[in-house]
């Protein structure tokens, strides 16, 4: 076989396994991605490869290309829901900074007006970010005791934010 029927008769194989991975639900791209990797492939181990098993040769090693890229697409998608590219992108501007100074002084100025055991229950919450148990644990109080307290907090937090604002 010259090198010219090799070719021919591995692009109708390579458009047979194409027209299956479209079939089954790849786009174009995917489908084409995955069959450029199995030329790749194909010729760096041609040798390796019986020619009476080509065709399956080919067939296994795309199909199992786009599997691959399926999962790594996959995986990348998780670690971007997983990292926040907006923080990433955002520039720390010294007018932010600002902006968050004033915000941190106007919470514990309002914190300040609150009954001194939920603005520290509000800070061990929010600021710290410990659980209802081990607050509860802290104080030696039941995780009722503490749910309480803690919703009573935020109500009293949200009607002096209000009182706060009509008064600037």
């Amino acid at each position: 076989m010259n090198d010219f029927e090799l070719e021919e008769k591995l692009y109708e194989q390579l458009e047979r396994v194409k027209v299956y991975l479209l079939k089954t639900g790849a786009n174009l791209q995917d489908a084409e991605d995955a069959i450029q990797e199995t030329v790749y492939k194909f010729l760096t181990y041609i040798d390796s490869v019986k020619i009476e098993n080509v065709e399956k040769w080919l067939f296994r090693v795309a199909v199992n290309q786009y599997y691959d890229l399926c999962r790594k697409r996959n995986r990348q998608k998780n670690i971007s829901l997983k990292f926040n590219y907006k923080e990433l992108f955002e520039e720390f501007t010294p007018e932010k900074a600002v902006l968050q100074k004033e915000l941190e002084k106007d919470i514990y100025t309002l914190l300040d007006r609150l009954k001194p055991k939920y603005a520290q229950l509000l800070i061990l919450k929010y600021s710290i970010g410990l659980k209802l148990t081990e607050i509860a644990a802290l104080y030696d109080m039941k995780v009722d005791s503490v749910k309480t307290i803690i919703h009573r907090a935020r109500k009293q937090f949200i009607e002096e934010y209000r009182r706060y604002h009509h008064e600037r």
